[in-house]
This record gives structure tokens, sequence and C-alpha cells, in this order.
């Protein structure tokens, strides 16, 4: 069980990895997503440009985190746990303040990314 879990923390990092990819516009995860446009927290205070870029390095961040907390656990470290509840955590926030602020297409919001987070941090106290 432990193998299939960090197998999926790591898969689940290399998702972000696609969404700095939309967030840099370098491809459209679907057609006519804008995400993380409009952001309803950052829209007023920052460009477009600049909302894409905090958006990018926080995915990035995201990934690294899960990615790390993924392999600590596939080769037993002790500190897998904090790192994937951090990831998770800044994983969910990232996607809620990135959030358009509509309840229509929330899966291209990162509205799945939370639920899975939210999977991820019940799951975690589980394994040993």
């Amino acid at each position: 069980m432990e193998f299939i879990f960090g197998v999926f923390i790591v898969l689940h990092g290399l998702v972000h990895l696609l969404y700095l990819g939309q967030s840099t516009r370098r491809f459209e995860l679907r057609p006519g997503m804008t995400w993380p446009d409009g952001s309803w927290t950052f829209s007023k205070l920052l460009g477009e440009q600049a909302i894409r870029h905090l958006a990018s390095l926080a995915c990035m961040v995201a990934a690294i985190g899960f990615v790390a907390g993924g392999v600590g656990l596939l080769i037993s470290q002790v500190w897998w746990r904090p790192l994937v509840v951090a990831a998770a955590v800044f994983s969910s926030i990232t996607f809620i303040l990135f959030w358009n602020g509509n309840l229509h297409s929330l899966r291209d919001q990162g509205g799945v990314a939370i639920l899975i987070n939210l999977v991820i941090l019940g799951a975690v106290p589980i394994l040993q």
C-alpha cells in the first residue's frame, strides 16, 4: 500500500507541472481554459502576467514538495509525512487563491486537485 500511495503522490506532484505549463501559456490543458487569469485574490492587485508568474512558481513549489515527499515515502524516510502534508496544504491554498471566483468549471480551477489533497491529508496518518 505504501508503494502505491508513494507513486500516487509523485504523480499528483507531476500533475502540478501541467498547471505550471497552463499558467505560463506553454499549452492549454483544455481549450479555452484561462487559469490562473481572473484570480479573485490577485486580479485587482497584480496584472495577468504577474499572476501567471506567481501561479507558476507556486505550482513548481507544490510539485517539488509532492515529488520529494512521495520519493521519501518510497525509500522509507521519516521526513515524508511533514513534506507531503505541507505540499498538500500549500497546493490547496494555491488553487483557492488563484480560483476565479466562479463555481462553474471548478475542475479547471484546481477543484479536483483540492479533493485529491484532502484524500492525501486523510491518508497520511493511516500509513505507518
